[in-house]
């Protein structure tokens, strides 16, 4: 029979080892992690994987032009520059020129103006009707006037010789090509703010909140004509819409009714068409827009839509907050834990070290390597994945891509909360040494939590 210093040692011992199993399985949160049971990402079906931005390509520049314009076609809304020798200027005088504005594409202008009318005719002095010019050139334009002028032209009802010497200068210029009067409305104007709010982990990534500004702004363009297409005008009002719009631009064909008499224009609900121009393409997908249809006419509405902000959330051993993902790129869960400042590989997190853990004694202190993504799909269900981030470090197939609206649970395998929980609370000492009485004594020292 043991004597009785033994045995109340034995008993001792006993009880403080009860009540540190119970303390461990009632306070571990690897063990009572409700999205531990998932499916690990290597038996995930298809569906379940989302979709890859890798593959999405953006539209050439090329794809975005109108078709060749060949030379300027005149119609109403032009203003022409025309000298008549001895008519519209002085015999042996010399014409007026006209200096075109900064910032424009246009030649100096000869001669004074003579507007193209909205019947595309021109009214000049000495004839008897005006003369329709639109759908000629500069040239064709010129030469009938001059038929006009020595009386050649057939079309006119009553042709009459008003210039005897046919070596009488008559010059046709463009002064001012007619313009479109188009709205751009971008709402990619803003963007995304981040910030970092104080409190514990906030160098972690924990105080980092997300906050989407939209704010819309109006770009009224006056486009000269040859120049009225959907390139011009996204690049003069701000240039290419980048990864913060959508993958798509909206032309509203006479959407925009512009004010008359000082009046500001407004924009109607009623549009006669509205055409679909894709920026970025997605694997399969075609470009079915016509050239034709990226010209641009007086009372078109250009809308860029912003792209919704698309999240992402973290939780258990990661900092609780909302993060962005990239619109232009794929995120995988190793980077997605990277980003938000959880460990990897790094022994853990400690308060006094937050750059990483310090060497630890004992068992060791090993990170926490399991990843539970709770992911929506398109039925409105809900799938929790299970990924291993020691796994995913070694093999590719396992850094599965974060999708919208997935939820990120990292916690500690059993194991790894067995040797997190050993290290951290059973640090004993035991010191045997001689007493004074016949028996050994062991004293030992606990720290618990």
């Amino acid at each position: 029979m043991p004597p009785p210093c033994f045995a109340r040692i034995h008993r001792q011992l006993v009880f403080f080892a009860g009540v540190s199993v119970a303390l461990w399985t009632c306070g571990c949160a690897a063990v009572t992690n409700p999205a531990a049971d998932g499916i690990p990402v290597r038996r995930l079906p298809p569906e379940a994987f989302g979709e890859s931005k890798a593959d999405v390509h953006a539209v050439p520049l090329t794809a975005l032009t109108p078709p060749p314009a060949g030379p300027y076609k005149l119609a109403a809304g032009d203003v022409l520059g025309v000298f008549v020798e001895g008519v519209l200027g002085e015999r042996g005088g010399q014409p007026p020129v006209r200096i075109p504005e900064p910032n424009t594409t246009s030649p100096p202008g000869i001669g004074y103006p003579i507007p193209v009318r909205d019947n595309g005719t021109v009214p000049l002095p000495l004839l008897a009707e005006p003369l329709v010019v639109a759908g000629l050139t500069l040239d064709e334009a010129q030469t009938k006037i001059t038929q006009a002028y020595l009386g050649t032209l057939q079309e006119l009802k009553a042709p009459k010789k008003l210039l005897k010497d046919e070596t009488a200068r008559i010059i046709v210029t463009l002064l001012k090509p007619r313009q479109y009067h188009v709205l751009v409305l971008r709402e990619d104007a803003g963007g995304t703010t981040f910030g970092t709010s104080g409190g514990f982990g906030a160098g972690l990534g924990s105080g980092t909140f997300v906050s989407q500004t939209r704010r819309a702004a109006g770009f009224p363009l006056d486009l000269p004509a040859y120049e009225n297409d959907l390139l011009n005008a996204l690049t003069r009002s701000g240039g290419l819409p980048g990864s913060e719009a959508e993958d798509e631009v909206l032309i509203l064909r006479g959407a925009y009714r512009p004010g008359t008499d000082g009046r500001p224009g407004a924009v109607t609900q009623e549009a006669r068409e509205t055409i679909r121009v894709p920026l970025r393409l997605h694997p399969g997908q075609t470009l079915h827009v016509r050239p034709e249809d990226l010209v641009l006419r007086s009372g078109d509405v250009v809308h860029v839509r912003a792209r919704p902000a698309e999240l992402f959330f973290t939780g258990g051993l990661l900092p609780p907050r909302a993060f962005p993902l990239p619109a232009d790129r794929d995120l995988d869960v190793l980077e997605a834990v990277a980003l938000v400042g959880g460990p990897l590989v790094n022994g853990g997190v400690n308060a006094n070290n937050l750059s990483g853990q310090i060497v630890q004694t004992g068992l060791g202190f090993p990170s926490p390597s399991q990843v539970t993504i709770l992911r929506k799909l398109n039925s409105g269900s809900q799938v929790p994945i299970v990924v291993s981030l020691n796994r995913a470090i070694r093999d590719p197939r396992e850094r599965i891509n974060i999708q919208p609206d997935d939820f990120l649970i990292l916690q500690s395998t059993i194991k790894e909360a067995e040797a997190q929980y050993f290290t951290s609370n059973f640090r004993s000492l035991f010191t045997w040494q001689f007493l004074r009485s016949a028996f050994f004594n062991g004293t030992e020292t606990i720290t618990l939590p």
